[in-house]
């Protein structure tokens, strides 16, 4: 019985290390995910945007471009953290 728990207490770590190496994989994973559907939601938006939006922001100074990108944005990645957290 004694021999039972020690093999036990021995396996413990190492059962841990693989839990802790497939959640930071998945996190990994997730975040690189994350930050492509961000990009791919800014290229869209700057796309399909009728009008320049670099020009807008940069040199035109309209804050209300500027807003509802970072909006859109914000929006996106409280949506994806939420697919994460499950």
């Amino acid at each position: 019985m004694h021999s039972a728990i020690l093999a036990f207490q021995a396996a413990e770590p190492a059962v841990a290390r693989n839990v802790f190496l497939d959640h930071l994989v998945a996190a990994l994973v997730f975040s690189a995910v994350g930050i492509i559907v961000l990009l791919l939601t800014l290229w869209l938006m700057v796309r399909f945007a009728p009008f320049s939006v670099h020009h807008e922001i940069e040199e035109d100074h309209n804050t209300a471009v500027a807003i509802v990108m970072g909006s859109v944005l914000l929006g996106v990645a409280i949506i994806i953290a939420a697919a994460i957290l499950g």
